[in-house]
């Protein structure tokens, strides 16, 4: 084991620096034989260049080019988990290169897990429901919205998880990864506020008008007005349900369920019903 006086340290700025790469490069030259592999080599290059000398630094960048695919803003403290763990190794400490690819590894599927349901699946749709209501009547005001919530909300937590991962080093998984109860409580709050957010949206932008008027002699019933009087928006909730059915239940693409909107719409339109 190396003495503290022979220690290889990482300057702190240049795992900030890796940060940024991480950031900006994360799904650069991806492809479907090392999928992220070859923007994580990029992320810490610099860093493994610093630690290992010789043929220890290009087994270092063999074992980074292989196979790495995750979620790439809350997986963004996987590569700051390895740095630390590769300083561990270059100081010949309690980590080995085994260890290192276990980690990175098995941390691949848990982040991109979580991270798919609670970033891409729960967070930006929430957004970009807020967005399209915003941007009704071609409003601009929608996609700036869109544009600086998601830039100004991801780019800081990627930077700021990614910190986390160095500071925490093999400790991060269980601190992010070991709380399951609140894991699963933040989803379902996430999960609730979604609903209510895009429910709300749907009300908005949904647009069913019926214009048929049920005639007999002098009486005139407006359908339209007597479904809102059951509920308001009727129609619009039917379309949104039934278009959520179709996606979630009977695995509808969306561009079907699209065509079939449209082929509905047309055939009550030549019927006179909207």
């Amino acid at each position: 084991m190396k003495t503290d006086n022979n220690r290889v340290a990482v300057p702190r700025k240049e795992v900030k620096k890796a940060a940024l790469r991480w950031i900006f490069f994360s799904h650069s030259a991806q492809n479907f034989e090392r999928m992220m592999g070859l923007a994580f080599c990029h992320t810490i290059a610099p860093i493994l260049k610093l630690l290992y000398k010789g043929d220890d630094y290009v087994n270092a960048l063999k074992r980074h080019m292989q196979f790495f695919n995750t979620e790439p803003h809350l997986g963004s403290m996987i590569p700051g988990v390895v740095i630390a763990l590769e300083e561990s190794n270059a100081n010949e400490e309690e980590v080995n290169v085994e260890t290192i690819q276990s980690t990175k590894n098995a941390l691949m599927g848990p982040f991109a897990g979580i991270g798919d349901s609670l970033v891409i699946g729960t967070y930006n749709p929430i957004i970009l429901s807020i967005a399209l209501g915003l941007s009704v009547e071609g409003s601009v005001l929608g996609p700036l919205f869109y544009i600086l919530v998601w830039l100004g909300t991801m780019l800081p937590f990627r930077y700021w998880i990614f910190m986390k991962g160095y500071d925490l080093g093999g400790n991060a998984t269980k601190s992010f990864l070991g709380n399951q109860e609140l894991t699963e409580k933040i989803t379902k709050g996430l999960t609730i506020l979604g609903l209510v957010v895009i429910g709300g949206i749907a009300s908005k932008t949904v647009r069913a008008p019926i214009s048929y008027v049920y005639t007999n002699g002098s009486m005139e019933i407006a359908i339209e007005g007597l479904l809102n009087k059951i509920m308001p928006n009727l129609m619009p909730m039917l379309i949104t349900v039934t278009s959520w059915f179709l996606l979630s239940k009977r695995n509808w693409s969306p561009n079907k369920i699209m065509l079939g909107i449209v082929g509905f719409a047309a055939a009550m339109v030549a019927l006179g019903i909207m």
